[in-house]
């Protein structure tokens, strides 16, 4: 039977929670965004571009800054609405002493308080699961994106049904507490389908071939603006 989507707090705001998910070995999922999102923008092409990054979603910060230590110049932009997250977020940025590329913002992906136009990139890992009407925080991704500009957000794909979610449970997260075993079974059961990512695409007047399935629980928005 498919699954139907079950919504899960908008806001991950307890110490306790923000703790788990910190702790949770994300090293070789971050990397392999930063990898994809570097391949497809190609910021390391032109090596004197300072490039504004808009992170939704920023939560701990760990993609920020697996980012910035690539030697790349950029300047990036944490946001989240998540306190406890970005209260830890900030200790991850000092620890690596980016406090000079790396700002995270108490913010709200629905509202973007920036100019349109203002990021050359607009990223996100693992968000928009969180969001009960996704399509708010798309248009507010394009607005802010400058002509030519890249989106790349990438969130979990939502399983066929129990069995498959269970096989998912217990491939990536065997390793991890029971609290952080019911983090990631959530999410997955709040996850969009291809189909749904698409429908918002097209709503927001992007294109729906931005969006595909890029590993057995991913799939990947990855586009140009104005291009």
């Amino acid at each position: 039977m498919p699954l139907n989507r079950i919504l899960e707090p908008e806001v991950m705001d307890s110490a306790q929670e923000a703790i788990d998910y910190d702790a949770m070995d994300h090293g070789n999922v971050n990397r392999v965004f930063v990898d994809d999102l570097l391949a497809f923008a190609q910021l390391d092409e032109s090596p004197t571009a300072q490039w504004r990054i808009l992170d939704v979603g920023t939560g701990t910060a760990q993609i920020p800054v697996e980012l910035c230590d690539r030697q790349i110049p950029v300047q990036v932009t944490g946001i989240d609405l998540a306190l406890e997250m970005l209260k830890i977020g900030r200790q991850n940025v000092a620890a690596a002493g980016l406090t000079q590329n790396i700002a995270l913002e108490l913010v709200d992906a629905k509202q973007l308080p920036y100019a349109a136009r203002t990021f050359d990139v607009v990223m996100s890992n693992s968000i928009v699961h969180h969001i009960p009407d996704p399509l708010e925080v798309v248009v507010e991704m394009a607005r802010v994106v400058r002509d030519g500009g890249v989106i790349f957000v990438r969130d979990l794909l939502r399983p066929r049904d129990v069995q498959e979610l269970e096989q998912l449970v217990t491939i990536y997260a065997a390793d991890t507490n029971d609290h952080q075993r019911q983090l990631f079974r959530q999410s997955l059961y709040a996850a969009l389908t291809i189909e749904e990512v698409q429908t918002l695409l097209v709503a927001a007047g992007l294109p729906a071939d931005w969006c595909a399935q890029t590993t057995d629980r991913h799939w990947t928005i990855a586009g140009r603006c104005g291009v």
